[in-house]
C-alpha cells in the first residue's frame, strides 16, 4: 500500500513538472513572438531594436585634454578621437580646445597647452579628469578651489607627456590615453565614472526637418578666429575649417570631421590681474541662446548652466532636451553678438546676430 502511493506521489510529481515546462515553453514563444511582432511593426527589426548609443557607452571616466589651437599648432592629433570638443576664446583673440576621451586608445594627443579656469567647468560638468600643461594663476586657483583630479605636464616626471621635434616650443607637447590613464592610475583619481552623458544621444537617425538650411556654417570667435563647418551629403557630417584653412589630424592627414555642432553665445570679458596678459574670462552662468546643427539643418536652442561643476542642458525651445545624433560633436562657445550665418544649397547664405541673453 506505502508502495502504491509513493508511486502515485511521484507520477502526481512528473506530470506538475510536465504541466510547468509546457507553461514556461508556451510564455517564452509567446514572448519572443511579441518582440519581433513589435520589432516588425516598427520596421526596424531586432537588430535595430537593440541598437545602443556607441559615441558615449562603458563605465571608464572621460579625460579632458587642453588642446593648442595656435596656427603654429596645427594640426592637431585626437581631434577625431573625442566625443566631444570645445572650443573657447583665450587670450590674443586666440581660440583653444578641450577634447573629451572615452574608453578609447588613442596613441597621440596634442599638442597639449595651458589651463583656463572656465574650460573647468565643462571638465567638471563632464565628471573627466582635466589633462593641461601648465596653467593661468585663475586656473590653479580653481583646481584647488574644487579639488579637481588633474594632470599637468610640468609637474609629471617627463613620460607622461613628450616634446616632438617637427613642431617647436611650446606648440610640441603631446601625450596619449594609455600615458594618462597611468598617471590617474599612479594619483589613484578615479577612472571609472556612471555619469549620464551631458547629450541626450538617440540612435534614430534625427534630420530635423523643421530646421533652417546649413549646408555650410561660419562662426566667428573673434577677428582672428573665424570656423567654418561643410556639410558633406554624402557622409552626413561636417568638416572643419579655420582662417580658411582645412583642418586635418595631424597623424592621419583626413579633415577633421564631426556629425554635431552645438553653438552657444555667451560673452567673455578681459581679466584684470597682475600679469596684464589680457586673459579671458567667460560668463557662461544662466540662459543663453544657441543652435544645434546636424545633418545639414540648424534649429534655436537653448543653453543653460545653473552653476560652473552643473551639467549644461540644451533644450529646444518648449523646454525639452534636444536630441542628439549618435556622432561628435563640436561645441562652439561664442561672444553674443557673433554673426553667425548659414548657407543654404545654391542661396544666399542666412545670417544670425545675437544681442542678448535670456
Amino acid at each position: 500500500m506505502e508502495k502504491g502511493k509513493a508511486q502515485l506521489v511521484i507520477i502526481i510529481l512528473v506530470l506538475i513538472i510536465i504541466i510547468a515546462g509546457g507553461i514556461l515553453s508556451y510564455k517564452i514563444v509567446k514572448d519572443k513572438n511579441n518582440t519581433e511582432t513589435v520589432a516588425e511593426n516598427t520596421g526596424t527589426g531586432i537588430a535595430e531594436a537593440e541598437k545602443k548609443v556607441q559615441i558615449f557607452s562603458g563605465n571608464d571616466r572621460p579625460i579632458a585634454v587642453m588642446i593648442d589651437n595656435h596656427s603654429d599648432a596645427w594640426p592637431q592629433a585626437g581631434l577625431q578621437n573625442a566625443y566631444m570638443v570645445y572650443e573657447i576664446i583665450v587670450e590674443g583673440e586666440e581660440t583653444r580646445l578641450m577634447a573629451l576621451f572615452k574608453g578609447n586608445d588613442v596613441e597621440k594627443i596634442g599638442p597639449v597647452r595651458s589651463a583656463r579656469h572656465y574650460f573647468i567647468d565643462y571638465a567638471m560638468e563632464n565628471d573627466a579628469i582635466y589633462v593641461h600643461f601648465g596653467q593661468s594663476p585663475q586656473a590653479e586657483s580653481d583646481l584647488k578651489k574644487y579639488t579637481i583630479n588633474d594632470i599637468n605636464g610640468i609637474a609629471e616626471d617627463g613620460t607622461t607627456f613628450w616634446r616632438v621635434k617637427d613642431k617647436s616650443a611650446p606648440h610640441n607637447a603631446v601625450t596619449s590615453t594609455q600615458k594618462l590613464l597611468q598617471s590617474a592610475q599612479s594619483k589613484k583619481y578615479r577612472t571609472t565614472s556612471n555619469e549620464d552623458s551631458i547629450l541626450h544621444y538617440v540612435t534614430n537617425e534625427i534630420d530635423l526637418e523643421n530646421g533652417q538650411d546649413a549646408i555650410g556654417v561660419t562662426i566667428p570667435h573673434s577677428n582672428l578666429q573665424t570656423v567654418k563647418y561643410t556639410y558633406n551629403e554624402e557622409s552626413k557630417i561636417y568638416e572643419r575649417q579655420a582662417r580658411n584653412k582645412s583642418q586635418t589630424d595631424w597623424t592621419t592627414g583626413q579633415p577633421i570631421t564631426t556629425k554635431n555642432i552645438i553653438i552657444t553665445f555667451c560673452d567673455n570679458y578681459t581679466l584684470s590681474d597682475e600679469e596684464n596678459k589680457g586673459r579671458q574670462g567667460l560668463k557662461n552662468i544662466g540662459t543663453f541662446d544657441g543652435y544645434y546643427i546636424t545633418n545639414g539643418k540648424a534649429i534655436k536652442i537653448k543653453c543653460v548652466k545653473k552653476a560652473r561643476d552643473e551639467k549644461t542642458v540644451y533644450q529646444d525651445l518648449d523646454g525639452n532636451v534636444i536630441d542628439v545624433n549618435d556622432g561628435n560633436t563640436f561645441v562652439n562657445i561664442c561672444p553674443i553678438n557673433s554673426k553667425v550665418t548659414f548657407d543654404a544649397p545654391k542661396t544666399e547664405s542666412l545670417s544670425h546676430n545675437t544681442t542678448n541673453n535670456t
